[in-house]
């Protein structure tokens, strides 16, 4: 990641935590590692159903659609934390920049509120992450 867009990042992650402060302090402790043991991966038929043949008509890409289903699942909030981590990995295959995805979802604070779009913004910085310590090794 560019320092610029680092700079944005955790810019977008500090806006984040002093609204969620404001608005239900409990929340910013709130871990949901434990929806990751319930669901580790997203199964290969779902895959297949929402981003293979039977949904993927002619209209919109895999980048577009990866873009538009992390949005959704931004909204969710935590309770699609697991599927969140597969779909921006899938995302970033499917052609999406960081940016891309980091943009998608602060969008998506107008919609599923700060607390959401904060968790969002700090998986997707962890995928980042993981993505770039698998390009060093």
């Amino acid at each position: 990641m560019s320092d610029a867009f680092q700079k944005l990042f955790a810019q977008m992650l500090q806006s984040g935590q002093e609204m969620a402060r404001a608005f239900n302090p409990a929340l910013e402790k709130l871990d949901t590692k434990a929806f990751e043991k319930l669901i580790p991966t997203m199964p290969a038929d779902m895959l297949e159903m929402w981003f293979g043949k039977t949904f993927n008509r002619d209209g919109l890409d895999a980048r577009t659609r990866f873009l538009v289903t992390i949005a959704a699942m931004t909204v969710q909030g935590a309770h699609a934390e697991p599927q969140l981590r597969l779909s921006i990995r899938h995302a970033r295959e499917a052609g999406a920049t960081p940016r891309e995805i980091a943009e998608v979802i602060y969008q998506m604070g107008m919609f599923g509120g700060i607390p959401a779009m904060q968790k969002a913004l700090s998986l997707a910085q962890d995928v980042f992450a993981e993505e770039e310590k698998d390009a060093e090794s």
